[in-house]
């Protein structure tokens, strides 16, 4: 009884020290969003960097650097872009998911690292769960180079010749789950025809090995491709997009060539992590569509045979509609393909 008496009386002390520590915790737990609410007012304070998951020069790259010293007089805040490389851009893209969510380190998230490599790696985050779409950004599709000692004219006699010698052709790609690859195995499929593939260290040394005539052919984006084309170093039999493009008028599209619905654009967004501020991400968001509506930053676009979105796409919903139309359209490709990095 006496020892029951004391653990009441005791219970009874208490009692007002838990009182105060839930009350600490119930305040704990709404320091977070007081705190977002301070960081959307304030945000910016200082600089933003934006992380680039591929090497100076890639097309991820050209875009974020195109666009950041607009965007950073947007902010009033420097807009700092930073290469980190490796494992196809999952380097990069863990280390912005697992970054504080206050947007100061967002990254230029791709095909590759959006879409594919879910499939293709094991990965340490979840590409769509832990991020915050926050805007598309310019695409640049992609042409179909073929070396000039082949006997075709045009998209539909490469395609019948590729059939008249199966198994003899090789297509170069640009490394396993890489755009150049999937669109190999795609091309591939819908023409029932049989070549094999050479992996490459990048677009740029296939296209290399085309000129040079060690490869039949490879998908690469136009930009690097146009001098080559002109020069008539390769044939060009289809762009995959939609339409043609202004800086490259005379390439037919893959519809005009007699392969319909073959379209794919080497798409980027920007990507924050998940739980920044809806607020933050507005203010990175506008900033983005300034820049790519600055008429300099156009033009550089255009010059480069990017294709920027139109003002409805310059959207952070955009983003996300088109990353899971991708997803749906890509991951039957690639896991029919049962591609994986070694």
């Amino acid at each position: 009884m006496h020892a029951a008496g004391v653990c009441r009386r005791e219970s009874d002390l208490m009692q007002p020290h838990r009182r105060q520590i839930l009350t600490m915790a119930a305040g704990a737990l709404a320091l977070p969003a007081v705190s977002r609410t301070a960081l959307a007012d304030t945000f910016p304070s200082r600089p933003i960097t934006v992380i680039v998951p591929f090497a100076p020069g890639a097309l991820n790259d050209i875009v974020a650097r195109l666009l950041s010293d607009v965007m950073g007089k947007t902010l009033g805040q420097p807009v700092v872009v930073e290469n980190l490389t490796g494992a196809d851009g999952t380097i990069a893209t863990n280390r912005v998911a697992r970054a504080t969510p206050d947007g100061y380190t967002i990254v230029v998230g791709n095909w590759n690292t959006h879409v594919a490599n879910s499939l293709i790696y094991s990965l340490q985050y979840d590409m769509t769960k832990d991020f915050v779409p926050v805007m598309l950004l310019p695409a640049a599709p992609m042409v179909l180079v073929v070396k000039k000692a082949t006997p075709a004219t045009d998209l539909k006699s490469f395609v019948a010749w590729l059939k008249a010698n199966p198994d003899k052709a090789s297509m170069g790609t640009a490394g396993v789950g890489s755009p150049p690859h999937m669109l190999a195995l795609l091309f591939r499929q819908r023409t029932e025809t049989q070549y094999g593939l050479i992996p490459y260290r990048g677009a740029g040394p296939a296209m290399q090995d085309v000129i040079a005539g060690q490869i039949d052919a490879t998908f690469i984006t136009v930009a690097p491709a146009l001098p080559q084309i002109a020069s008539g170093n390769l044939k060009v039999f289809g762009i995959t997009a939609p339409k043609r493009m202004a800086a490259a008028a005379d390439i037919p599209t893959m519809d005009e060539a007699g392969l319909p619905n073959f379209y794919f654009s080497y798409w980027s967004g920007l990507y924050a992590p998940r739980g920044t501020p809806p607020d933050v991400v507005r203010a990175i968001g506008a900033a983005a569509a300034a820049a790519m509506n600055d008429p300099q930053v156009r033009q550089k676009l255009d010059s480069q045979a990017f294709v920027t979105p139109g003002a409805d796409q310059q959207t952070a919903q955009a983003l996300a509609e088109l990353q899971r139309a991708e997803i749906a359209k890509w991951w039957p490709v690639i896991k029919a393909a049962g591609t994986k990095a070694d």
